[in-house]
């Protein structure tokens, strides 16, 4: 309550929420900005889920709309990973870079922004002659009467424009975000990913409603069979508290860490600053964050994507494609295997790029300080590398039980309407959890006191 009243208070923090607000607002409408000869209802029934779902997730149903931010925020956030890499002695001027500080960030960021805008162009182009092949079409009548009007073939000149159209709404994107980020609270690549997931919410909860209890318009294609009974009810309330204490629980765990307790060796001088002074370095237990979620989900979507698109629809190609869902579809037993394998093994390869032992150890050494019981140097290291393994097993288990509820939970209950768990409420807590520390730092008073008195 306490830090509530302070924000309230500071009329700083109150500017940035604002912000921050009209942002979401913006980012909003634009979701609802179809690009022109786009028929959107065409393929509606793609994103119900998978990698697809999970896309239109996170950009509050641009892409089922097609609009203009379809892409949303997710090349920039892809280049960034991709970057991210490149900078472990892979490309040697890019590690140079990181080591320069305030002037090599700068210049990642700048290599990142036009690397996401390429991403992008490609993206577009690739998606837009995806969703055009899905067999619905996505183009409007007048476009293709257009293109091939007098047995010409102008198709390239749709998807050239189509392709400008969408990179251009994601560099919008990348300035929103950065100017949410300088004026805003928060990350702003962050925080619109963020507000893409809360926007979708209330039609989770509309459609819970339709489903348990009332669909006068017969919105959806299945219902509950009590519909509006008193068991309608009881599982509507189920399936929020569902939902309540996943959510609590994700919050629980983002915040737990393991802390390795240091210290620091005895430091000349006057007998008053003597002795020894304590501390820890912290390791979280999700310390991989959403990310080995979407990389399984990437490379499980991928190659049944690719078969979809290319492949005819004799009987060879219809049995190769059934043989291809019993293995990449993570409803499935095989693939439910396949990509709980897949989370375990981008857990531990993005934990270790994150925290490096064998730097955490050489800083250590330089710090004058050590590990209660451990040698300094490759003890020291291994030791770390000890702990940081089994804590991204666990880490690991959690992520596979986090992702496995959305599954679990439509068996259980039945429908998909109710996303309980998954990637959304990794995101949305850890961005959360991020954001409260930036706000509570921001409403601390400034108050210094001088040395003499």
């Amino acid at each position: 309550m306490e830090t509530i009243k302070k924000i309230f208070t500071n009329k700083e923090v109150l500017k940035k929420i604002a912000f921050t607000l009209f942002i979401f607002l913006i980012f909003k409408l634009l979701t609802k900005v179809t690009i022109p000869l786009v028929d959107q209802n065409a393929f509606a029934n793609a994103f119900e889920g998978g990698f697809l779902g999970i896309a239109n997730s996170i950009s509050g149903g641009a892409l089922r709309n097609y609009s203009v931010v379809a892409l949303g925020i997710s090349p920039y956030i892809t280049a960034s990973i991709v970057v991210q890499l490149l900078q472990m002695d892979i490309v040697p001027f890019l590690k140079e870079w990181s080591e320069e500080g305030e002037v090599g960030k700068k210049k990642i960021a700048r290599l990142t922004r036009y690397l996401a805008i390429g991403l992008a162009f490609v993206q577009a182009i690739a998606m837009t002659f995806a969703f055009d092949n899905i067999g619905a079409g996505l183009f409007t009548s007048q476009a293709t009467d257009w293109a091939t009007q007098g047995g010409r073939n102008l198709w390239f000149i749709v998807y050239f424009y189509i392709a400008v159209v969408l990179t251009a709404g994601t560099a919008l994107m990348i300035w929103l975000a950065d100017q949410l980020t300088i004026k805003g609270v928060g990350n702003g690549t962050s925080m619109l990913i963020v507000a893409g997931i809360i926007i979708s919410f209330p039609g989770t909860i509309v459609s819970l409603v339709q489903y348990y209890i009332a669909d006068p318009n017969n919105a959806l294609q299945s219902v509950f069979a009590n519909q509006g009974s008193f068991s309608g009810y009881v599982l509507f309330g189920v399936s929020v508290m569902m939902f309540i204490l996943v959510l609590v629980g994700i919050t629980y765990m983002q915040i737990a860490v393991r802390k390795v307790p240091i210290q620091y060796a005895n430091r000349p001088g006057s007998s008053k600053f003597r002795g020894k002074s304590e501390s820890n370095i912290p390791i979280k237990l999700n310390t991989a964050g959403v990310i080995p979620v979407i990389f399984a989900s990437i490379i499980l979507s991928l190659p049944l994507t690719v078969i979809g698109y290319v492949s005819g629809n004799t009987a060879g190609t219809s049995r190769a494609m059934n043989w291809f869902q019993q293995i990449f579809t993570y409803t499935e037993p095989i693939g439910f295997v396949l990509y709980v394998l897949l989370i375990f093994i981008f857990t531990f390869f993005y934990s270790f790029i994150l925290i490096k032992p064998e730097q955490i150890a050489e800083n250590l050494n330089k710090q004058n300080a050590y590990i209660p019981g451990v040698r300094p140097g490759k003890e020291t290291e291994a030791h770390i590398t000890k702990t940081l393994f089994r804590v991204t097993v666990v880490g690991a288990f959690y992520l596979v039980v986090v992702a496995s509820l959305p599954i679990v939970t439509s068996i259980v209950l039945g429908h998909n309407y109710a996303q309980i768990g998954g990637t959304s409420l990794l995101i949305i807590v850890g961005v959360a959890l991020e954001t409260a520390k930036q706000i509570e730092a921001d409403t601390q008073e400034k108050a210094y006191a001088g040395f003499m008195r």
